[in-house]
């Protein structure tokens, strides 16, 4: 299959961080991936992937492992500097998009959802939010929310495809003062929710195609 969908992990960073910045270049404070990994525990994230497509094929990705200054030092001083840092793995695939919550009590909390914008409106943004709703049912939250900008219309129309409802503002919620609008689903598990789901869910790979998924 072109698509794979998986969690995410640490060879992920360099191109997940690119997608993330390209994504909200005026989000503030930026998720740190690397932390939300390691560290927190209700911290769930996944990502879409060409498979076989070579990171190095990507123009405009770093394929670095660390900080971009690393990349400024003289090769002797590198040599000197870094010369215990073991370079971690990297996917070979071309990564296009990523989506992650946080699950708190019985709530599944989207905190990101990014595509690279050469590959928008290709249903992959459907496809994370799917992933995303059919993970955290496993997880057994009851509840999918988000927040999302009062002028972002297109995502708004994806949620509200999806059965979310909006339930409140988050005024100046963003760095540059826009509001935010809280969105949440009703029980995941009911019969309804399902019931529209899993047809939404087909009509999905009618439209794009079947996408391999590894959700856990």
């Amino acid at each position: 299959m072109r698509y794979l969908v998986r969690p995410m992990c640490i060879g992920d960073l360099p191109q997940v961080n690119d997608i993330d910045r390209v994504c909200f270049p005026t989000q503030w404070p930026t998720l740190s991936f690397r932390r939300e990994l390691v560290s927190n525990r209700l911290s769930h994230y996944l990502v879409v992937l060409e498979n076989g497509t070579r990171v190095t094929e990507l123009e405009g990705v770093s394929n670095d492992t660390g900080s971009r200054s690393v990349d400024r030092f003289p090769e002797r001083l590198r040599r000197f500097f870094f010369a215990d840092r073991k370079p971690e793995p990297t996917t070979q695939e071309r990564i296009l998009g990523m989506v992650g919550f946080w699950t708190m009590a019985d709530e599944a909390h989207i905190s990101t959802i990014g595509v690279r914008p050469a590959y928008r409106r290709q249903g992959l943004g459907e496809l994370l939010l799917i992933s995303a709703i059919e993970l955290a049912q496993t997880l057994n939250a009851t509840i999918v929310t988000l927040e999302v900008r009062a002028s972002n219309v297109p995502a708004q129309s994806l949620y509200e495809k999806y059965g979310f409802t909006r339930v409140g503002v988050r005024k100046s919620y963003y760095n540059d003062r826009e509001d935010a609008l809280i969105m949440t689903t009703d029980t995941i598990s009911s019969g309804a929710f399902q019931n529209h789901f899993q047809r939404l869910r087909q009509v999905h790979v009618e439209t794009w195609g079947p996408t391999a998924c590894w959700l856990t």
